[in-house]
C-alpha cells in the first residue's frame, strides 16, 4: 500500500511574483492545490517542514493529506520546481485524488537480490529504468514494485512486461528493458591475467625484435684526442725552443 503522511497547508489570497517573492523570504513555499471538480486553490507552506518532509518520502507515490480550513484533503504531489541556482523549494502542485477514481502516477521499481552475473560472473547491474507508470485506485496504489534479479546472468535482462502489480495496470510499453547485466570491461578483464615480470623470459617464447622508435641501448663513447688549436701549436713550439 501507499505511504501516506500529512502536511499542514494555508490558503492565500495574495498571488502574482512579488507576493511568491515575499512568501519565499519570510520561509514560506507557494502551492496550489487542484484536481477534478475543484478550481486551483492557492496555498502557502511551510519551507522547512516541507524540505523534511521531501527528504523521507517518493512524491510520485505517496499519498499527502493536506490539512486545510480544518479539513483534511488526499492529495498527489505533481510537481515540485526547485531553483536552478539556489537550493531551496519554489513551487509545489498537489492534486486531490477521490477514492472511487482512477489515477495515473510514477512509482519506483526496485531490484531485489544479487544477480547470477554479477555474483559469480563479475558482471554488472544496469538499470535503465527506475520508475513505472501505472493507473490505480488510490487505496491500491503500490510504495513501490519490486523485481527479481536473482535469475539474470550476463547477457540477461528483464522488461517491463516482469512487473506485477495487485492491482491496477502498467501504462508502459512491455518490450522496454528495465535492467540487464552487463560483462566486466575488457580493461578489468585484461587486468585480472598475471604479466610476466619484467626482464624474465617465458619458456618458449623467442626474444622480441626492437621495436622501431624505441630507445636504444647507449654504445660506448669513442674518445678520440682532440685536435690543438693554432694557439696550443704555437705555444707548445714556444716551450720547445726555450728547453733547447
Amino acid at each position: 500500500m501507499a505511504q501516506i503522511v500529512q502536511l499542514k497547508v494555508e490558503s492565500r489570497s495574495t498571488q502574482g511574483t512579488g507576493a511568491a517573492r515575499a512568501m519565499r523570504r519570510d520561509g514560506q513555499v507557494p502551492a496550489v492545490i487542484y484536481g477534478r471538480g475543484r478550481d486551483p486553490v492557492p496555498l502557502a507552506v511551510n519551507g522547512v517542514e516541507l524540505g523534511r518532509l521531501l527528504e523521507k518520502i517518493h512524491p510520485e507515490s505517496t499519498i499527502v493529506e493536506l490539512s486545510l480550513d480544518g479539513a483534511t484533503v488526499r492529495t498527489l504531489i505533481r510537481e515540485v520546481q526547485r531553483h536552478p541556482v539556489r537550493p531551496g523549494i519554489v513551487h509545489v502542485d498537489f492534486y486531490e485524488i477521490r477514492a472511487g477514481e482512477k489515477i495515473r502516477l510514477e512509482v519506483p521499481i526496485h531490484c531485489v537480490g544479487i544477480p547470477d552475473g554479477v555474483r559469480n560472473q563479475g558482471g554488472t547491474l544496469d538499470q535503465v529504468i527506475r520508475n513505472v507508470a501505472i493507473e490505480v485506485l488510490p487505496a491500491d496504489i503500490p510504495e513501490r514494485v519490486e523485481l527479481d534479479v536473482t535469475a539474470l546472468t550476463i547477457g540477461k535482462s528483464l522488461h517491463i512486461s516482469d512487473l506485477k502489480i495487485v492491482a491496477g495496470e502498467i501504462l508502459m510499453d512491455p518490450a522496454l528493458t528495465v535492467c540487464t547485466v552487463v560483462a566486466p570491461r575488457v580493461e578489468e578483464v585484461a587486468a585480472a591475467v598475471a604479466a610476466p615480470a619484467e626482464g624474465v623470459a617465458v619458456e618458449g617464447e623467442v626474444a622480441a625484435a626492437p621495436v622501431e622508435g624505441a630507445a636504444a641501448v647507449a654504445e660506448p663513447e669513442l674518445i678520440r684526442k682532440r685536435k690543438p688549436t693554432d694557439e696550443e701549436d704555437e705555444e707548445e713550439k714556444k716551450d720547445k725552443k726555450d728547453k733547447k
